[in-house]
Parts: structure tokens; sequence; C-alpha cells
């Protein structure tokens, strides 16, 4: 049990909230960690409303993405509780970091050969359609969620910094999906960005186990985010240059 309390202790720290919300290195943090988070949400944003768009009724699918709003900030909050404390073991860093590649690599790979996995809304007996389909955003929630996540924690160990930046990031992702998907269309170099600075990430989170002990800065990180979108929208608007000529 106080090993629970500790686990959970950071996020009910009044001085650490103080310290978080004052400090403009911080938000600048907080504001690159919800850039991550919505673009790594869009696909997950359009998997949650199309599985509650086979509710009928819109009273219905309103009813749906609430209730799976706020059991996607019960999991972040749970999940980022016990991840800031594996995360810290110097071998959950190394699979950590191993993951994130392979997510980085999987993107890439199934950009080249056209493959993409469809997630399907399953479904158990009893349940009435609207919560058959908020048992199952909370499942894609998980399956999507804990990729976030990890990609959070690979970048802060803050779990105040993760959690602010999960939770707007979450409501970005349900607010805000359809803003990012347009953008994303008229600029598609964004996904592989994305999943570029994942890569770049996951470096950084190896590079900290005892055995190498090199820590990059935050501020480090928001300078290659600003760095990534600079040469993302150059290359996407020689590309249309490109075109038009």
């Amino acid at each position: 049990m106080e090993f629970i309390i500790n686990l959970y202790k950071p996020f009910f720290d009044p001085h650490n909230w103080q310290t978080v919300i004052t400090s403009p290195n911080d938000w600048l943090l907080i504001l690159s960690l919800v850039i991550m988070e919505c673009l790594l949400s869009v696909d997950n944003s359009i998997v949650l409303a199309a599985q509650a768009h086979t509710l009928t009724q819109k009273k219905h699918q309103e009813e749906a993405l609430f209730y799976g709003i706020w059991g996607a900030f019960i999991f972040r909050f749970l999940v980022i509780g016990i991840g800031t404390y594996l995360i810290s073991l110097w071998w959950i860093k190394i699979l950590g970091a191993v993951y994130l590649i392979y997510m980085a690599v999987h993107f890439f790979y199934e950009k080249i050969t056209h493959k993409k996995k469809h997630f399907k809304m399953f479904k158990i007996k009893g349940l009435s359609p609207v919560w058959q389909v908020v048992v199952s955003i909370e499942f894609t929630d998980i399956m999507f969620s804990l990729d976030s996540v990890l990609t959070l924690i690979a970048i802060s160990n803050n779990p105040v910094i993760i959690l602010i930046g999960s939770i707007v990031g979450i409501i970005a992702m349900r607010g805000v999906a359809e803003a990012i998907m347009g953008l994303m269309n008229k600029i598609p170099e964004l996904e592989p960005m994305a999943y570029v600075l994942i890569f770049f990430i996951a470096i950084k989170l190896f590079l900290t186990i005892p055995a190498i002990d090199i820590e990059i800065p935050n501020t480090i990180f928001t300078s290659v985010l600003v760095i990534a979108f600079v040469i993302t929208f150059v290359i996407h608007f020689w590309r249309k240059h490109r075109k038009a000529n």
C-alpha cells in the first residue's frame, strides 16, 4: 500500500504542480508533449469516431464518447504512475527504446509495403449497444495510449508534466482531430516526421541507461522538434512547387 502511495504521491504534491505551472521551460515541454500526442493520436481519433458512428442515434454516440474519454483520463493517470516508476529501471529503458524503434521502423515498413493493420470492434454478450461501443473504445484507447504514454515518459520523467500533456492531448484528440487530420491531409509529411521524432526519442531514452549515462536536455528535444517542423514544411512546399512546375 505504501508503495502505491509513493507511486502516485507526485501527482498530489502542490509544490510539484506549482513548479511546473510557473516554469516557462516546463510549459514549452508540455507543448512539445501535446504536439507529439496529437500527431500520434490521429489514427486513434479516426478509429474511435468510427466505433461511435456504429450507433444509430447521435445521443448514444455522444454518450459513448463521453464515457470513453473519462475512461481514457483514468487509464492514463494509472499508466503514467506505473510507467514513471518502471522507466527508472535500466532494463525497462532498453525495452522501451527498442519498442519505440520498432514503432518507427514498423511505420515506415507499412508505408513501403502498403500494409496497414485494421482494428475491429469486438462484442460482449449481454451489454447494450452503447456499452458495447464504450468497452470497445476503452480497449482501443489502451492499445493506442500505451504507445503514446511510453513516448511521453521517454521525453520527461515528471509525472505532472506527462499528465498535463496527456490530458490536453486526449482533449485535443477528441476535439481537434478533424483539424489535425485536415492539416495532415494537406501536409502528409507530418506523419512520417512524427515517427522520425519517435526514433530520436528512442535514442534519447537508450542513452540514459547507467552504462552510458548521457542525458539529452529537454531543451535540445524541443529544438529538434521545431527544426523537424521547419524541415517538414520546407520539404512539403518544395514538393508542391516542384509538382506545379
